[in-house]
């Protein structure tokens, strides 16, 4: 069950986004964050106008999208094609919603790029994150995306730590990921592909692909069927 280190192919499947130039010769998926702000900016201004409308600036929202009239989006933001933004969501700026995501009541996002078919749709947190195709944030599960000390993240993969260099680092969710309610991701946290979390737990490091994170920090092997989670 080992992930020496938590690489974007083993991670994330980049034809399950608009963003995927955005990962082009990275070592590691959150290298990904400082740029992803320019990067919507750009990737808005070249969406065609009879796909996409900009509704506010720099807010650009695929036409057969659904936004709530109690939602906030501030730019940059893309909400890309059957996309969901619910009652009360909070989008904060530079924020990439995929296809068909939803983003629920009273979520929050903020430097976060949700791939297509992801769901934060109650109460979440997602800062400085990058959730996968299909992954799943169960009510009031949130992301940390700052450490108590204010020092950089590392994240911790098993072997010697990695130096992330940023300050500000939520979770790195690989596809089809379930994080159960009201679990807290730990700042760096990096977990693998078809992965369970438990809720009410706290995740700290990299939980392997096709796990189950348990609460204390006790991981076993996922066994259901391939692409079930």
């Amino acid at each position: 069950m080992s992930m020496d280190y938590p690489r974007v192919d083993a991670l994330l499947d980049l034809t399950r986004t608009i963003a995927s130039p955005l990962f082009v010769s990275l070592a590691a998926p959150w290298l990904a964050l400082p740029t992803l702000g320019a990067f919507i900016a750009a990737l808005g201004a070249s969406l065609p106008g009879d796909e996409f409308e900009e509704i506010a600036p720099q807010v650009w929202v695929a036409r057969d999208a659904r936004v709530a009239a109690s939602a906030s989006l501030n730019g940059p933001c893309v909400v890309d094609h059957g996309a969901e933004i619910r009652h009360c969501a909070f989008i904060r700026g530079n924020a990439l919603v995929g296809k068909r995501a939803v983003v629920g009541n009273s979520t929050e996002l903020k430097n976060a790029l949700l791939f297509d078919d992801t769901q934060a749709p109650h109460f979440n947190y997602v800062g400085d994150s990058i959730l996968g195709w299909k992954a799943h944030m169960g009510a009031g599960s949130i992301t940390s995306n700052v450490r108590s000390d204010k020092q950089k993240v590392v994240v911790h993969a098993g072997g010697a730590p990695i130096e992330t260099g940023l300050r500000k680092l939520g979770a790195v969710l690989g596809d089809l990921v379930e994080v159960g309610c009201n679990a807290v991701l730990n700042p760096g946290v990096v977990i693998g592909r078809g992965s369970v979390v438990y809720p009410a737990s706290s995740v700290r490091g990299v939980v392997p692909a096709r796990s189950i994170y348990k609460r204390d920090g006790v991981i076993v092997p996922l066994r259901a069927p391939e692409g079930e989670v």
